[in-house]
């Protein structure tokens, strides 16, 4: 069992009960997001080596670090993404705007 199994069952056994089939379900979840979460941050290191990549071409090109018609489209697209997907338009557009703010700031700190 892992570290956060063990802790979980320490603290069950501090309120003096016995682990349910429901807290090895919440276990379970919280690993699964967990998951997620390790997922989530390699695609954001993914995501910030491309916008490295493209930042090196931008400037071989001799073009701006700043592209408000390409932001516009990503912030819209994942709009549509989250409605797609029925999760919060409003909250996914601020995580891309983020997104966007981390690609910035290595595009910038590479020039």
């Amino acid at each position: 069992m892992s570290q956060k199994g063990n802790e979980e069952d320490r603290n069950l056994a501090m309120e003096g009960r016995e682990p349910t089939p429901e807290d090895s379900q919440f276990h379970e979840l919280r690993k699964a997001i967990e998951h997620v979460d390790r997922t989530l941050v390699s695609l954001f290191a993914e995501r910030v080596r491309l916008a490295r990549e493209i930042g090196a071409l931008k400037r071989t090109r001799g073009s701006g670090h700043l592209d408000p018609g390409q932001e516009a489209g990503v912030i819209r697209r994942a709009g549509e993404l989250a409605r797609g997907a029925g999760v919060p338009e409003d909250e996914v557009r601020q995580i891309f705007w983020l997104l966007i703010g981390m690609s910035r700031h290595v595009q910038v700190k590479d020039r």
